[in-house]
């Protein structure tokens, strides 16, 4: 664990839909929770159940090896990510994000300063 001004330097380093390559480490419920993600960072990286396919089957396995993209970042030390690879993100992403984050696409490249 990062401590808080590590986590801080870290943060300003950060842009929404930056990409990093990262391995799935943990998958602890699949289908109802989300993934852990190591992107080689003292923080750890999270992708959301929301984001991911609804059968859990279809979500990557431990030890899959893929891109993410930030989506977000707050005070908490965990960055939130999406998978870059439409197979690992749900079916009707484009509709969900004019839902829940119509200002998604305007963000990339954004710092995840707030």
């Amino acid at each position: 664990m990062a401590t808080d001004a590590e986590w801080a330097r870290i943060r300003r380093d950060l842009c929404f839909g930056q990409v990093f390559e990262g391995t799935v480490v943990k998958v602890p419920r699949p289908g109802a929770i989300g993934i852990f993600v190591d992107i080689g960072l003292s923080v750890g990286g999270f992708v959301d159940v929301l984001l991911l396919p609804d059968e859990g089957e279809d979500w990557p396995a431990e030890g899959t090896v893929a891109d993410f993209e930030i989506w977000w970042a707050d005070s908490r030390q965990q960055i939130r990510l999406k998978p870059s690879d439409s197979r690992y993100l749900r079916t009707d992403f484009a509709d969900f994000v004019e839902r829940v984050r119509p200002s998604w696409p305007s963000e990339v490249g954004q710092p995840v300063r707030g």
